[in-house]
């Protein structure tokens, strides 16, 4: 296993793949400043799909970022389609004009092992520990405990150094030009990105009490955006405003709205709104069907597919697509209202694989989400 500051590509690992993306390699990104993308979103949302597609852009043109997931779930290796990711700093993938992208599944028992050993020097003490239940214990009665230790391995993640070679002088420089977090939801994100506050009861001082004061140093500063992820529908974008106005309570920086899996409309402007209406033309329906040869009854079934029949499933269906998309729209404006940078991401027909989040993260590069 890795130490808290390795990174490593394994060779079991399938090799990394890259894809073109269409991005714009002349508009310059909103968030010039931030070295750490924290993104939550509500549950349904797309949450880590837009993580990862953040992750691949922000690593285009020659750079490295980490994407980190800190719920357990392997969803980076599902995404990129890799074996689950160990505890440890795993190249992913490969983005346009050489760049590299690392994945991390943070652990909170392995992270306490790390703290145990960085701050007291344990070692195979804090091995014992584990045995006997007592890291267990620490990750899961003391919830405010767990969340220092895992945003504790992305805060040491986006401060580690190296020393490279420029020009024949050693210079410093971050192993990591941008560290992304897939985060806990919405209904959460604030009081687990507040760990100073969760552990002012289990720590008065000391070096827990001390790394959690790094921490929201780190997460108050302008170097972290927090980024919230909505579909256009009515409770995601109440629980994005809720956290919007939660997270500036407490002085944490929000970054930028994604609107993910958005549809465009099926209809031209004037069919749309006569459809919404119920207003649309069923003559020229029924006009168009039979130019098409469409409509008779069947023989196996003896269900009505006239004619008239398909052109009533045709309004009707006309009809919902109308309201959905005035829904979309007035919820477009709520999210607009917030005042942030706003991004849209389209739902795609052939669902979410390697390709598409290539694809994705060339729209975030062309909106100037990175």
């Amino acid at each position: 296993m890795a130490s808290q500051g390795s990174r490593t590509s394994s060779s079991r690992r399938r090799p990394a793949r890259s894809l073109p993306v269409l991005g714009s390699p002349d508009r310059e990104s909103d968030w010039p400043g931030v070295r750490l993308h924290v993104v939550t979103g509500k549950g349904g949302t797309g949450k880590t799909t837009a993580a990862a597609a953040l992750a691949l852009a922000l690593a285009s043109g020659g750079r490295r970022t980490l994407l980190a997931e800190v719920e357990g779930r392997q969803s980076i290796a599902r995404l990129f389609d890799v074996p689950p990711l160990p505890y440890e700093e795993t190249k992913v993938a490969v983005a346009p004009g050489g760049g590299e992208l690392y994945g991390l599944a943070v652990d909170p028992k392995a992270a306490l092992l790390d703290y145990l050993e960085m701050f007291y020097r344990l070692g195979r003490a804090g091995r014992m520990l584990e045995k006997i239940g007592a890291v267990d214990f620490a990750t899961t009665i003391a919830p405010g405990v767990r969340d220092v230790l895992l945003t504790g391995k992305v805060y040491e993640a986006v401060r580690r150094r190296e020393t490279v070679r420029d020009g024949g002088v050693e210079v410093e420089r971050p192993v990591y030009d941008a560290v992304v977090m897939d985060a806990p939801p919405t209904g959460r994100i604030t009081r687990f990105l507040n760990v100073n506050e969760e552990v002012v009861g289990l720590a008065k001082v000391g070096p827990i009490r001390n790394q959690a004061n790094s921490i929201m140093t780190l997460m108050r500063s302008g170097l972290t955006a927090v980024h919230l992820v909505s579909v256009l529908e009515e409770m995601p974008v109440q629980e994005t405003a809720d956290a919007v106005a939660e997270l500036e309570a407490i002085g944490l920086p929000v970054g930028g709205v994604f609107v993910n899996m958005v549809r465009e409309p099926f209809l031209p402007p004037d069919a749309l709104e006569a459809a919404t209406l119920g207003t649309l033309d069923r003559a020229e329906v029924l006009a168009g069907l039979a130019s098409a040869g469409l409509g008779r009854r069947s023989r196996a079934t003896g269900n009505d597919t006239s004619h008239a029949a398909l052109a009533a499933a045709l309004l009707e269906e006309a009809a919902g697509h109308g309201e959905r998309v005035v829904m979309e729209h007035t919820e477009r404006g709520e999210l607009l209202s917030l005042g942030r940078p706003t991004y849209e991401l389209p739902a795609l027909a052939g669902g979410i694989d390697l390709g598409a989040l290539y694809q994705l993260a060339g729209r975030l590069g062309e909106q100037g989400a990175a």
